[in-house]
């Protein structure tokens, strides 16, 4: 049984720069959801620390994932918050 993926990736912004990574990550939601194989694609802010966002991600396969992981919005994404993000970690998980 193929238990899918789970991502989640904590992106912490420069204080200075909060607002920029918000808004560029809130442009990845509509068209990531639209992917195949994107089952759940959530966006979440921190509540003490406004600079630390979570995105908790689950994918069919790591395959289709990877795919995700090549789109151009990611690049664009990548291309505006260049300097702007002090921290990224990503873990690739699966349910137990």
């Amino acid at each position: 049984m193929n238990k899918g993926l789970t991502i989640v990736a904590r992106i912490e912004a420069n204080p200075d720069q909060v607002e920029l990574v918000r808004s560029e990550l809130l442009k990845l939601i509509e068209p990531t959801r639209k992917e195949r194989g994107c089952i759940q694609y959530d966006l979440h802010q921190d509540n003490e620390n406004s600079a630390v966002f979570l995105f908790y991600e689950v994918w069919q396969s790591r395959e289709l994932w990877q795919q995700h992981m090549s789109n151009s919005h990611l690049a664009e994404y990548m291309k505006a918050t260049d300097g702007a993000v002090v921290a990224f970690n990503l873990n690739e998980m699966t349910k137990i």
